[in-house]
């Protein structure tokens, strides 16, 4: 025993001597505050503080399609490093990420400071007491190593960075429901394995100038649970408000302006959707926080109004651990139950502009000149020219689009691209025994309309929809998506054509309006005359249609078209969506299912 004793005082000993020994300044203290480190040295510097530290375990979670590590920094006083374990301890579990897109990297440089100084110089070492920290330094590395001097040309440092997108030119900002890149799946199995309490996404703006130095968004206008959203507002928003404006760095909504670059036009904030960080957090009952430093402001200034408002954020969580922990748990409880589906679900919001809030907006003086260049405004900022601005600030978004939710959804088993994001996303579902047939309700699409320019790799798609009930036999193997599940939010916004986020809208159903079999005209001409002659109200209707579409009543191919339509031929599953809708809770619990 003694000897054991003194093996523990000698290893606590010749850890603080190397410890003590090691240099810890980081790449970015070095430059002189002016520099961020490429993917290897940060790399080894995660891997130093891993080595050095038994708070700190360095790992991967993935890797990019250029063949680089993902990396992940776990960080738990009692030596916890996996999700279980920490569960278990009643830690609350803090999620930071950086460089999603590498040419904002403040929250790389920020974080590796914040962990030092927790870990290594413990000067903050209490922030680790009821908290667990996950901490991706860089998500897109592809996109890091895409280095240089030029890439971010609003941006006042650091002297190079990375790019915005990755390897295959997709913003994973965009990527969070069809998560298309590879980065995006990896970062989804790590979320779903730890589902963190909170998520910090670290960010540098564009936009106009004012002398804020950092701008933050969080999801308080509808879109996330009611009890969740008064712990954003009235707990966390309100501490960190406090304590940055004792730091000298008070913060402000992230914000847009009525006329851009305007800030005397009014200032507006809304609802973040699903394919953005902040708006996937709040589908998936967790909050979150979008922090956009100023890109005009030096570097320097930048990092450290991030590693500030870091710290402040693990300062709440850590006080009030238990309470936020019980909030989530009660949401997802919520989401998953009969009385969540008992109101029409908000599926997208839209700005109002009937009421607004007269606020003090700290800008700088400008004139707006027209430019004999362009012939467009021409703003310029002073920003040695301090100036508060008294101005509306529209912050009263409303739901603009609703869906009324089912018992569950079935998808037929060969769309197997929904069902792999289904897996994606932690979403849980059974498989039909054999093949039924299954009272739903489904849409009709009509006047399908898609983006002429790509978006995130997709052309995105409009639709009007019809409901429609029917009976449909679904094959064995069909995917039973049960709304009794915490993901039910996430669930609705997949599986509701008009949310901005559906499968239908990111184009996974395009194959569903395509005609694939046709009639020749000397065949059609026979038909048309065959069903006029056995459908006398059938003539009525090819007239009305004539006179209120001059384009149809000249266009001889669209006539035979839509005869051919009227008949038997035709096929019945164009234009109509492949996923059901179960109303009947009765129906649901009688489906013969394998989980």
């Amino acid at each position: 025993m003694k000897n054991t004793f003194q093996f523990i005082l000698f290893f606590l000993f010749s850890f603080s001597v190397i410890a003590q020994n090691t240099d810890w300044q980081t790449f970015y203290e070095k430059s002189d505050y002016k520099e961020t480190p490429r993917y290897q040295a940060t790399i080894d510097y995660c891997k130093q503080l891993a080595s050095h530290s038994p708070w700190i375990k360095y790992t991967i979670f993935g890797e990019s399609p250029q063949g680089r590590d993902l990396p992940l920094l776990i960080v738990d006083k009692k030596g916890h490093f996996d999700s279980k374990s920490v569960k278990v301890s009643g830690n609350a579990i803090l999620l930071i990420q950086a460089c999603i897109h590498p040419g904002e990297p403040d929250g790389k440089d920020a974080g590796l400071m914040l962990l030092r100084d927790i870990a290594i110089s413990k000067k903050y070492e209490k922030l680790l007491d009821h908290v667990t920290i996950l901490f991706i330094p860089i998500f897109n590395v592809d996109g890091h190593e895409r280095f240089g001097p030029n890439n971010r040309i609003n941006q006042n440092g650091p002297k190079e960075m990375g790019w915005r997108v990755t390897a295959q030119n997709l913003n994973l900002n965009r990527d969070f429901m069809k998560a298309d890149a590879p980065e995006m799946q990896a970062w989804l199995k790590v979320f779903n394995e730890w589902l963190p309490d909170f998520t910090v996404d670290c960010h540098v703006t564009d936009g106009a100038d004012y002398q804020y130095v950092l701008t933050y968004g969080l999801e308080i206008y509808g879109s996330m649970d009611k009890n969740l959203t008064d712990w954003t507002r009235d707990i966390y928003l309100k501490k960190i408000e406090k304590e940055m404006d004792k730091a000298h760095m008070p913060i402000f909504p992230y914000i847009s302006f009525r006329q851009w670059h305007d800030p005397r036009s009014g200032l507006e904030t809304g609802v973040a959707p699903p394919m953005l960080c902040s708006g996937y957090l709040s589908v998936q009952n967790r909050p979150g926080l979008l922090i956009e430093t100023h890109m005009l402001k030096d570097y320097k200034t930048r990092v450290s109004a991030t590693y500030e408002l870091l710290k402040q954020t693990a300062i709440v969580l850590n006080d009030d651990y238990q309470n936020l922990k019980k909030i989530i748990s009660t949401a997802d409880e919520f989401a998953a139950s009969r009385e969540f589906r008992k109101q029409p679900f908000p599926l997208a919001f839209d700005q109002t502009y009937t009421d607004s809030t007269m606020v003090d907006f700290l800008g700088v003086e400008y004139t707006a000149d027209t430019s004999d260049l362009s012939g467009g405004l021409w703003f310029k900022y002073s920003n040695d020219k301090p100036k508060t601005f008294k101005i509306p600030f529209f912050d009263h978004p409303q739901a603009n689009v609703f869906a009324n939710l089912p018992e569950a959804y079935v998808i037929p088993p060969e769309w197997t691209s929904v069902i792999e994001r289904l897996d994606n996303h932690g979403i849980k579902y059974s498989r039909l025994k054999e093949a039924q047939t299954i009272e739903v309700t489904t849409y009709k699409f009509l006047n399908p309309k898609w983006n002429e320019r790509s978006y995130e790799g997709r052309h995105l798609l409009d639709v009007n929809l019809e409901e429609i009930k029917t009976e449909r036999e679904y094959p064995a193997g069909s995917v039973v998506v049960d709304m009794n599940q915490r993901t039910a939010r996430v669930i609705a916004h997949f599986m509701e054509p008009k949310a901005n986020d559906s499968f239908v809208h990111w184009g996974f159903f395009d194959a569903v309006f395509e005609q694939k079999e046709y009639g020749e005209t000397y065949v059609l001409e026979t038909l048309a005359r065959q069903l006029l002659a056995e459908n006398p109200s059938l003539k009525k209707e090819f007239e009305e249609k004539k006179v209120k579409d001059p384009r149809f009543a000249k266009n001889s191919l669209a006539i035979l078209t839509w005869f051919y339509s009227k008949s038997p031929y035709w096929d019945q599953s164009l234009n109509m969506y492949p996923i059901g809708k179960i109303s009947d809770r009765v129906i649901v619990d009688k489906l013969h299912i394998v989980n």
